[in-house]
């Protein structure tokens, strides 16, 4: 198979239904697909000036060890890889931003925003009104050639970027061989932002990109950050995500997530937590749009009394997937966590959620909870939901759970009582059912924004 920078071949075999080939032939072909992604991300990297030759040597190397996920993992027996394979993508290139792009990809008009399309950072795009003491917001490939380029920047980044755990899973470890640029947000001790600080991602073309988003908060640094993912519905893509977020002593981020993504999109993502001591972290995760979307959430306690927040809604129609993976790992005393995971699946949809919350030895005293409800909207949707507790400490007050059901018929005999239509009273269900978790949103345009989608989604 051709190695030079070019387009990945389908992995689809000559028999007449075009189902990929089974047994040791569909493996090695996996493994094919699994290297040209490879090579097609090395080569393309952009190494002028950014330092990252020992990460992605590393990351070569870790890649190297793993194979491309298949049902027999268990992290990914729900979710089915085979149209992935099946396209032929090339590695996304610095490209103008469609109209489409444009009009979409910033989603509030935030006077902090760093944007870039497939990957590459979009100067005309992004908006910085004003720099503000002790806070660096800039791509890494602008930040090098600047001022705010110092030698604690630059040991700071060097010390955080590709470095919490979970890095050698096959798709982050891909991400850190082939990205582009790291969006870069610093927020220095005592410092508090006040206005919400956007990354924005557009996508456009068939095209794998590799998104990477370093994130700092210092001592008792306080700023909100919003990440939103957007794109068109004109051809296949697959857009993998990396974001790592290091939260020192006392600093607070309240951390919303939105994927609104093309309809042919793939969207893989790696979120990576790691939390000192007395920080606090709430991430809000809304899911919308791609083909197929998987969120891998991962958070480390790594101090005394740290405070977790974690809220998820997918609203699913069509035969979209979306897939919610989350591991919270509180390993010091007195932590706290909550997790509140909704889907609602609609026509042949699917939902997904794995949950795992491990408490250490040393986590005594630590407060977890976390919930999974479901709304099915038809009898062809499918939820596949696994929420897990494992715990090694005694003395904890830990509990889980989940649900799957349909709208309740004496719910909605209730509102017809009082006047209200059976069709009414089914929209109202559905939108308060997904609105507890939009009401997590902080930022109010957005909050706004996204109240009239699930209005328009549940009519």
């Amino acid at each position: 198979m051709d190695t030079t920078v070019g387009s990945v071949e389908p992995l689809t075999d000559s028999s007449a239904d075009g189902k990929l080939a089974s047994g040791s032939t569909a493996t090695a072909r996996r493994a094919a697909y699994l290297k040209d992604l490879t090579v097609q991300a090395k080569a393309a990297a952009n190494e002028s000036g950014l330092g990252l030759k020992p990460l992605r040597e590393r990351a070569l190397g870790l890649v190297g060890d793993r194979t491309f996920p298949h049902g027999k993992d268990e992290e990914w027996r729900f979710t089915d890889l085979s149209d992935l394979l099946a396209l032929p993508l090339e590695q996304a290139k610095p490209t103008k931003a469609s109209l489409s792009v444009v009009e979409n990809t910033v989603p509030l008009a935030s006077e902090y925003c760093l944007a870039t399309v497939n990957g590459y950072y979009d100067a005309e795009l992004s908006a910085i009104e004003k720099k503000l003491e002790g806070v660096v917001i800039a791509p890494l490939s602008v930040l090098l050639g600047s001022p705010d380029y110092s030698q604690k920047v630059g040991a700071a980044i060097a010390s955080k970027l590709a470095q919490i755990q979970g890095d050698s899973e096959v798709f982050t470890a891909l991400n850190t061989v082939g990205f582009a640029d790291v969006m870069v947000v610093w927020v220095s001790a005592d410092t508090v932002v006040d206005a919400p600080i956007c990354i924005a991602r557009g996508s456009q073309d068939g095209a794998i990109a590799h998104l990477r988003t370093l994130v700092m908060g210092d001592r008792h640094a306080e700023f909100t950050l919003v990440e939103s993912f957007w794109g068109d519905d004109e051809q296949p893509r697959c857009n993998n995500s990396v974001t790592e977020i290091w939260l020192e002593e006392g600093a607070q981020v309240d951390h919303i997530r939105l994927q609104d993504e093309g309809a042919q999109t793939f969207h893989i993502a790696k979120t990576a937590v790691s939390q000192a001591a007395n920080s606090r972290y709430q991430c809000t995760a809304i899911d919308l749009g791609g083909q197929l979307s998987r969120h891998h959430l991962d958070v480390y306690q790594s101090g005394p009394q740290t405070d977790t927040h974690l809220y998820g809604l997918s609203a699913l129609s069509g035969r979209q997937l979306a897939d919610t993976h989350s591991l919270l790992t509180l390993t010091y005393p007195h932590g706290s966590a909550t997790q509140i995971q909704k889907n609602v699946a609609d026509d042949r949809a699917h939902a997904v959620f794995n949950g795992r919350i491990y408490v250490a030895q040393n986590a005594q005293l630590t407060n977890a909870s976390q919930l999974n409800r479901n709304l099915l909207l038809s009898s062809k949707a499918r939820i596949d939901t696994k929420p897990e507790l494992d715990i090694v400490a005694d003395n904890v007050k830990c509990a889980h759970g989940a649900t799957v059901s349909q709208l309740q018929a004496d719910e909605v005999f209730y509102l017809q009582s009082r006047g209200i239509s059976a069709a009414q009273a089914q929209r109202l269900l559905l939108y308060g059912f997904a609105m507890e978790i939009v009401e997590k949103i902080s930022v109010a345009p957005l909050k706004a924004m996204l109240g009239d989608r699930i209005s328009a989604w549940s009519r």
